[in-house]
């Protein structure tokens, strides 16, 4: 059965749409709601409800958290700050790289320079990166 046919099999400015075109995005809809709301009451109610300060306490990536809480003199790194950044420009570099190398013999020679202009780009944040000592973690 296919969900996406009109009702009378013509394309174009004529097009009768019918309820039943839409059926797809309604069930994936329902279905992804459905997931949502599940998880959420699930958690709610294999949960555990008793809090303790153990419970209640900030989590520092494994590290007890230091200080009297809001509002206290004790600065947090931007060392972590850094290393994050860097995490989100080589996870963008390989978002742009694996399409370009998937379609490399469709493209025009102009795509090539592009990935030259992107990977020189990276260079200079790199760059910036090692002179800040980012990578240095002792």
């Amino acid at each position: 059965m296919r969900f996406f046919t009109s009702g009378n099999g013509t394309r174009g400015k004529g097009r009768r749409e019918t309820p039943i075109e839409y059926a797809n995005f309604v069930i994936m809809l329902l279905v992804a709601l459905g997931i949502g709301v599940l998880a959420v009451v699930a958690s709610a109610l294999l949960g555990p409800k008793k809090a303790t300060r153990t419970k209640l306490m900030a989590y520092e990536s494994g590290n007890d958290p230091e200080g009297g809480g809001v509002g206290t003199s004790q600065r947090f790194p931007v060392h972590f700050y850094l290393v994050a950044m860097l995490f989100i420009v080589f996870d963008i570099e390989t978002a742009f790289f694996y399409p370009l190398a998937a379609a490399y013999q469709k493209l025009v020679p102009f795509a090539f320079w592009e990935a030259v202009t992107f990977v020189g780009l990276l260079l200079v944040g790199y760059y910036y990166i090692l002179k800040k000592g980012v990578l240095e973690w002792a």
